[in-house]
């Protein structure tokens, strides 16, 4: 059990999630979590979901938590962090889920000598299998780190990366459910191109997706050896790959995820 309270500073699809995993996991109890947002509608829904305290005032939030999730917007923080950072309980650890914010950004934006750890989930934290990446600044222990990364662990899973890293992390996993899932729409079109009713060509894709996914991460094979396994000599995998391979799906993907992490790149550098 997690002993701190925990705070959120917006509560909208991703806060959202990471509450309701924390909240599964039995890590903590209602009365350990408290939320602020701009919208009464966002705190009436949350409040109505999960049963925490709510409230339209990010000093509340600020002065309760241990423990204090950055989760606006990174367009926000300039407004949000000004509020806040006269109002952080002592020894708090704040968390920022925020792309393109940098550790020394957010750092010279608190102008004091705060806990900060940097994070970056991806939106399958909705259904509990997100991948999420940590750094922290020279101020969080190692212990407190593992807390972190606990509670990070109750929606998916959790790494702890060096921060010269998260330009690729937000490449390969912040974004890519996005290619993903345009990956499973051209298949579901083209087994309709072929027959097959929308609704079950879209099953059938993303099951295919999903079960491939966990045959690299449970069986620790290497994804050209698992490819190998299915193209038959002469058969109909083979000539798909082949098709693909004319097409550049390989090189198309490495550009897309390269100019990705060039944008992130460029979104850190900027005021």
């Amino acid at each position: 059990m997690f002993d701190k309270m925990i705070g959120f500073i917006g509560a909208g699809n991703m806060g959202s999630a990471i509450i309701g995993g924390i909240l599964s996991s039995s890590l903590a109890t209602t009365g350990q979590i408290i939320a602020s947002a701009h919208s009464i509608h966002t705190l009436e829904k949350i409040k109505s979901k999960y049963s925490i305290e709510t409230t339209k005032s990010n000093k509340f939030v600020a002065n309760q938590s241990d423990l204090l999730f950055l989760a606006v917007k990174p367009n926000k923080f300039d407004e949000v962090i000004p509020e806040i950072r006269d109002h952080l309980k002592t020894g708090c650890i704040v968390v920022s889920i925020a792309a393109g914010k940098s550790i020394a950004a957010i750092e010279s934006s608190f102008g004091t000598n705060i806990k900060l750890v940097r994070a970056m989930p991806n939106t399958p934290a909705l259904v509990g299998e997100s991948m999420s990446a940590l750094c922290a600044n020279k101020n969080v222990t190692a212990d407190e780190l593992k807390q972190v990364s606990t509670l990070f662990e109750c929606f998916g899973k959790c790494e702890v990366v060096a921060e010269s890293l998260f330009d690729a992390v937000i490449a390969v996993s912040g974004s890519s459910p996005a290619y993903v899932y345009l990956f499973i729409e051209a298949m579901a079109d083209a087994a309709v191109a072929e027959g097959m009713p929308r609704a079950q060509a879209y099953k059938f894709a993303a099951q295919s997706v999903y079960g491939a996914a966990k045959m690299v991460l449970d069986t620790g094979e290497h994804p050209g050896a698992l490819k190998d396994a299915v193209c038959s000599p002469g058969g109909t995998t083979i000539e798909a790959v082949s098709a693909l391979e004319m097409g550049g799906l390989r090189s198309t993907v490495i550009h897309a995820l390269r100019t990705c992490a060039q944008k992130s790149r460029s979104m850190s550098m900027e005021k």
